[in-house]
């Protein structure tokens, strides 16, 4: 039996007893000392019976006590363990994702080196099988489609179609174009034309030997053919 079920029952046993002395003191005519009070006779009852209760019981509510801090202990040992776990996820989900950008960025980098290193090889491919203008056997006159065709063999062939828009705009493939103002001559214009003597003495009537100068020219200047169409784009001349 608990404390409070053992102090109602010792309050409701005193009343009780009390009550029916008291009865009984009246109906005998007892003229005597009245009896306590009901409140002061459950009070001791009370506190005899309190010092009444086994010492196992009082052990056990001890225990009880113990086990609840224990459980609160273990509780928040839980809640602390659980969030230090959750902390370690997230530093090594960091790192993995770190781990993963950096292997993604080597992969990135190296197929980009590999890409570049095959549009090298092609372009020196290109080159090495351009002819050069000493190959072409020297003609009286040559029309439009025979020195398109002459530059499409001696110009790289990423390069041409730069090429070909430079000489488009600059003579229309004319190779013996002038310009009466500023005396610029040839395919490409040079100016002045002697400047393409470097490539050949007659530079004036071979088609071939203004392409070797032209190409050499774009080259040295803007780097590539391209390069020169690029700068021409934005100024109408190079």
């Amino acid at each position: 039996m608990s404390r409070i079920s053992v102090r109602g029952f010792a309050v409701a046993s005193a009343t009780a007893v009390t009550t029916v002395g008291a009865v009984v003191g009246v109906a005998a005519g007892d003229d005597k000392k009245s009896p306590e009070p009901v409140e002061t006779t459950a009070a001791a009852a009370d506190a005899t019976l309190l010092a009444e209760i086994p010492a196992g019981q009082q052990a056990q509510a001890q225990t009880v006590s113990l086990t609840q801090q224990a459980d609160i202990q273990s509780t928040a040992a839980d809640a602390e363990a659980k969030k230090a776990a959750e902390e370690s996820a997230r530093k090594q989900a960091a790192k993995d994702a770190k781990a993963k950008k950096a292997a993604a960025d080597k992969a990135e980098a190296e197929r980009k080196a590999k890409e570049r290193e095959a549009k090298e090889q092609e372009q020196a491919a290109s080159r090495s099988a351009a002819r050069d203008a000493d190959s072409f056997a020297p003609q009286a006159s040559y029309t439009v489609a025979e020195v398109q065709a002459m530059a499409r063999q001696m110009v790289p062939a990423d390069q041409f179609q730069c090429f070909s828009n430079i000489v488009n705009h600059e003579s229309t493939w004319n190779y013996r174009a002038t310009n009466p103002s500023s005396g610029a001559y040839g395919l490409v214009q040079a100016l002045p034309g002697t400047k393409m003597s470097s490539a050949g003495a007659d530079w004036r009537t071979n088609p071939a030997t203004q392409i070797k100068w032209g190409l050499s020219y774009m080259d040295g200047r803007y780097g590539s053919p391209c390069g020169a169409w690029s700068f021409w784009q934005q100024n109408h001349w190079y």
